[in-house]
């Protein structure tokens, strides 16, 4: 397999970015010795409560191709996997990492999205069936982005958004990949903190109401190299 993206952040970020939330935006991620930092705690991304997938932390991003917004390219630096063309056809591509962290799950796990817009659709899938595990000291886990619809989440869309987020075709997203990837924590247990009048999920958890913090993951990850081949 020939490598076509591979980051080691040795010159900063190089397009990854964190979030802070949907109004805020985006957020720049610690770099130092080549080794870039999520740390805890994330936003609730309530975009895709049920109906959708359910809630999830965005940990770190990068956008596979632009155009960029002014934050993106200020806190993320120069994108390399734009400014290189590197390949949006993840399809059987091989995700390999050299991290390590220390999390409190609560029920979550580490995995990869990626989303693409195809014929007016945005569409997200998880890769729920191949988790990534975390330790304390580094590890090199390597996972395939096969195509079995049985391993994939659709992140769909809450109430409301459906105009915008959609599930979409996996095999379509998979072959263009032309929004961004993350690594993102999922799913996770949202538990409004007191009385609540009404759905939680058609409400913003963490922005319309405050909820558990104990209950979400807790911790930090760190990456020291992203590769991808195929």
């Amino acid at each position: 397999m020939n490598i076509f993206y591979q980051e080691t952040f040795d010159n900063g970020p190089s397009g990854w970015y964190g979030m802070i939330d949907n109004f805020q935006g985006v957020k720049p991620l610690p770099v130092r010795d080549g080794i870039i930092s999520s740390y805890a705690p994330w936003w609730i991304d309530y975009n895709h409560a049920p109906p959708g997938a359910g809630y999830l932390h965005l940990l770190m991003g990068l956008y596979t191709r632009g155009p960029l917004t002014e934050a993106i390219r200020e806190y993320g630096g120069r994108n390399l996997f734009i400014e290189q063309n590197c390949p949006t056809n993840f399809t059987n591509a091989t995700l390999s990492l050299r991290l390590r962290g220390e999390l409190e799950f609560r029920g979550a796990q580490l995995l990869l999205l990626i989303q693409g817009h195809h014929e007016g659709v945005t569409s997200g899938w998880m890769l729920t069936g191949r988790p990534i595990p975390v330790t304390p000291d580094w590890s090199e886990p390597s996972i395939q982005l096969s195509g079995e619809r049985d391993l994939w989440t659709p992140l769909g869309s809450r109430a409301g958004r459906q105009d915008y987020y959609r599930p979409g075709n996996l095999a379509t997203t998979l072959a263009d990949v032309n929004i961004n990837m993350y690594l993102v924590l999922f799913p996770l247990n949202v538990v409004p903190l007191g009385p609540l009048a009404g759905d939680p999920h058609s409400l913003r958890a963490g922005r319309d109401y405050p909820v558990w913090s104990s209950k979400l993951p807790d911790g930090y990850i760190q990456v020291d190299t992203f590769t991808l081949q195929g």
